[in-house]
């Protein structure tokens, strides 16, 4: 039942998502533009690019425009009279009218202050950051989307090894019933076969989850199915690494490893971090100008006891005022703070440092894994080719003693077991090789699609 829901599955993603075969190039591309993590790194590295014109914006003067206006009405009952402490017998009451307007114009520019240079200063070293941190991404792209590819094709080198490999098994299971209902052989032959071909159909249930497995993992990365992939060609180029020296690949990832690179970049502003705590002893010297202008009108009405009101004169009120000043700030003590914030950075930039070598010893050990895997890769090869030939031949001989009564069985379910791992295993080394082809060049920070246009141009 699960094998004919699989199966249902597959047939579905392929009548929905059909296409025609697609290289790793093509793959690539379609990841450029539908992998989330390339876009969201993008979007980092736009977002620390910023950091640039925040800090020039500490140098640059800035300018103030503030206006308020305001209009003001009250009422209060009758003053006493001072003597007898009773209301006022004349006025009963008073109401007043105010308004004003206010406008300021202020500009500040600073003249001097060393944080706010070196600040400036090491945006550039943040964004040079990023951008190598966003070109790892890209190198880490290439690789998962080489990894997903092949994953998909060793999927279906199994899954086909397997379906071969039922078929054979129920041709067998067949051919044994036949000559045991002619008395030619024991029921025991008979079970042992269909015990074979029973492990042959539960083979293929579990390839074929494991080749959906493998399609989700890629229609992750491309947000779609692709059903039909491009395969190495029979005649695939073994190429030892070039220079076929280890050690100058090590020496080459040493200078140009993008992680290595990020994390002695990560150091240099760290160390910044230390001589921007240690500027806030600096003074700090800034010139300011404002220039303001205030118009006001006010007006009081008394009241009388005996009716009517008495109007006071509209007073009006204005005047403007500007002035120029410079600003010397010297920290003296600030409880400690400035001690302790200097200190942190020089705890970080301490860690920054062993981070540099903690990198530059993991990227060695990549390097060198990566070269002895395409070096021994090409040996094994060539090995398990040499396997899968003789696994067929062993094969046919096995059928054939089988044929005349000389093997049993189990001797022939054996033999196609081993062709079917020989082929299995010799394809998979094909594509660990190829994608140690690719590891070796992005331990070296060397890694580009160029890498995987050669490669594709190896797949039909």
């Amino acid at each position: 039942m699960m094998r004919i829901c699989l199966a249902l599955l597959l047939f579905s993603v392929a009548t929905q998502s059909a296409r025609a075969q697609e290289g790793l190039l093509e793959i690539y591309e379609r990841a450029l533009i539908n992998d989330p993590s390339i876009r969201e790194a993008e979007a980092n590295f736009l977002a620390t690019a910023e950091v640039k014109p925040q800090a020039r914006s500490g140098l640059l003067p800035a300018l103030r425009l503030s206006g308020s206006t305001s209009d003001n009405h009250s009422e209060r009952d009758a003053p006493q009279d001072p003597v007898s402490g009773l209301p006022d017998p004349v006025i009963a009451g008073f109401e007043s009218d105010s308004q004003s307007t206010n406008f300021s114009v202020s500009l500040n520019q600073t003249v001097f202050d060393w944080a706010a240079f070196l600040s400036l200063k090491q945006a550039d070293k943040t964004i040079a950051r990023a951008e190598t941190d966003l070109a790892s991404i890209e190198q880490d792209l290439m690789i998962r989307v080489a990894t997903a590819y092949f994953n998909v094709l060793a999927a279906e080198d199994l899954l086909a090894a397997d379906i071969a490999a039922r078929e054979a098994l129920r041709q067998q299971l067949d051919q044994t019933n036949r000559r045991f209902e002619v008395g030619l052989i024991a029921i025991t032959n008979v079970q042992e076969a269909q015990a074979g071909y029973d492990q042959a159909v539960a083979a293929v249930i579990g390839s074929e989850r494991t080749l959906a497995t493998a399609q989700e993992s890629l229609r992750e990365i491309i947000n779609d199915y692709v059903i039909d992939l491009e395969s190495p060609i029979d005649d695939l180029p073994l190429l030892r690494p070039d220079p076929d020296d280890v050690d100058a690949w090590v020496e080459a990832a040493q200078e140009q490893n993008l992680a290595l690179i990020s994390s002695r970049i990560e150091a240099e502003i760290a160390q910044d971090d230390i001589r921007i705590a240690r500027s806030s002893r600096f003074p700090t010297l800034s010139l300011s100008a404002s220039a303001s202008d205030n118009t006001g009108e006010s007006q009081q009405q008394n009241n009388l006891v005996g009716g009517g009101a008495v109007v006071g004169p509209l007073v009006e009120s204005g005047g403007q005022s500007d002035g120029v000043s410079l600003s010397l700030n010297v920290p003296l003590f600030t409880g400690g703070a400035n001690r302790s914030r200097i200190q942190q950075s020089v705890y970080r930039s301490r860690a920054t440092l062993e981070a540099v070598e903690r990198v530059a010893r993991q990227t060695e050990r990549l390097t060198r894994d990566a070269y002895l895997g395409v070096v021994s890769q090409i040996s094994q090869i060539e090995a398990q080719a040499r396997v899968l030939e003789s696994s067929r031949t062993a094969l046919l001989a096995t059928q054939a003693g089988f044929e005349v009564g000389q093997r049993t069985g189990v001797d022939v379910v054996n033999a196609q077991n081993s062709v079917r791992r020989a082929e299995t295993t010799y394809a998979g080394a094909r594509y660990d090789y190829l994608l140690n082809l690719l590891r070796l060049k992005q331990a070296a920070g060397s890694l580009s699609p160029d890498d995987l246009a050669e490669i594709d141009a190896w797949l039909e």
